[in-house]
């Protein structure tokens, strides 16, 4: 039977967390940069009716972000902000002041000259990264943990970035990378947290809180009931979290978390509950890719630990379930390219409101036929092989 393991939460359990990191305030200049940039425009949220009454709820929306700038996915948004903040910081000028322009003029080229951004990452957050550097007119380094599918690395280097796969699993490419940048006086462009590390994992973060605004306003008054998040190092998800916690308070929706289980380290930390996180090592061959990250990220998991109401480590099967129900979708339903890490909360809501095992879950949640869900598909077809393989295409 295919894995799935969880961990509900009563509201109020643990302490309430500071959100200044993801508020209004720091998503709304997030957001201004971000309409700078060529080829801005909201991803769309689309409401499935079809797929809802499949399920027996009230209503299903995705936020699908395969038309994120041509890349396929939502990382540029974070990478985009933090490479802008930290030339800002290096010009000493506010980045509301300067804007995209303004970086790129050649007054600001000439006094930067050319800096190199280097990163780790199993896909998305690399291409992203890659196009931010070339979009600013900088230049990118980019490791990526053995296992990387080949396109995916091609993607990256088609943005002009240095690009390799490694021998190492994604943290040992993490720091990796971040040997690299002390090594050759590079900037490390990492979206996890640690120790000493934090200042731009937080404008990743910020950068994605524009998904989160936007969804707000596409909404139009609308409020969801329930909202699935996937997590690798986990920013992504508690930055959607920490926005909307923020935004909506104690009429947040009911949040779960979703995890591969070869690589469930938020699960496992929340599961021991001692406040010290818990590591997966070793191979993490789930082919959700993007989510195969054995650390969490430190000050994304303040977030989730506060807000979040359960904790899922899920088998490749919901993902693969998932990446089916959008792409063939129900009459009169939008169909949805969603990869791997994208489609896994669409399959784990199917599970749940299927599966006579999940019965307990679905009550815990609340899931009934008044629920309203929000999924986010973080990603298109990034591996098409084995997209049309899942798909029988």
């Amino acid at each position: 039977m295919e894995a799935f393991n969880y961990l509900v939460r009563a509201r109020g359990e643990h302490p309430p967390a500071p959100l200044e990191l993801t508020g209004a305030a720091q998503a709304e200049r997030a957001a201004a940069f971000h309409a700078g940039l060529p080829g801005y425009a909201p991803t769309p949220l689309v409401s499935l009716p079809g797929l809802a009454r499949k399920l027996g709820v009230a209503q299903v929306w995705v936020k699908d972000e395969s038309e994120r700038f041509g890349l396929n996915a939502f990382k540029a948004l974070g990478g985009s902000y933090a490479m802008a903040r930290c030339l800002a910081d290096r010009l000493g000028r506010p980045l509301e002041e300067l804007g995209y322009a303004g970086l790129c003029a050649p007054e600001a080229r000439e006094k930067l000259g050319r800096l190199t951004f280097v990163t780790a990452t199993d896909g998305n957050h690399g291409r992203g990264v890659a196009w931010s550097a070339r979009m600013l007119g900088h230049r990118a380094v980019v490791y990526m943990p053995r296992g990387s599918a080949q396109e995916r690395l091609e993607n990256i280097r088609a943005q002009g970035a240095q690009a390799e796969i490694t021998e190492y699993n994604y943290d040992d490419t993490v720091r990796l990378a971040s040997r690299q940048a002390q090594e050759h006086g590079w900037t490390l462009v990492q979206d996890t947290a640690w120790p000493g590390y934090e200042e731009i994992p937080a404008h990743i973060m910020q950068g994605y809180t524009t998904l989160a605004r936007e969804i707000a306003a596409q909404l139009e008054g609308e409020r969801p009931t329930h909202l699935f998040l996937q997590a690798g190092v986990g920013s992504f998800a508690g930055a959607v979290l920490g926005y909307f916690a923020g935004l909506w308070g104690e009429e947040r929706p009911v949040t779960a978390v979703v995890e591969p289980d070869k690589a469930d380290c938020h699960y496992r930390s929340a599961l021991a509950d001692d406040g010290k996180l818990r590591f997966v090592t070793g191979d993490m061959d789930s082919m959700m890719a993007g989510l195969c990250c054995g650390e969490p990220c430190t000050i994304s998991w303040e977030i989730l630990n506060a807000y979040a109401d359960a904790f899922l480590s899920v088998g490749d099967f919901y993902s693969a379930a998932g990446m089916r129900l959008l792409g063939r979708p129900e009459p009169g339903d939008r169909r949805i390219v969603s990869g791997e890490s994208g489609a896994v909360g669409a399959g784990v809501l199917a599970g749940i409101m299927q599966e006579e095992r999940l019965d307990g879950l679905r009550r815990a949640l609340g899931l009934d036929e008044c629920a309203r869900v929000l999924l986010i598909s973080t990603e298109g077809d990034t591996d098409r092989e084995n997209y049309r393989r899942v798909l029988g295409l």
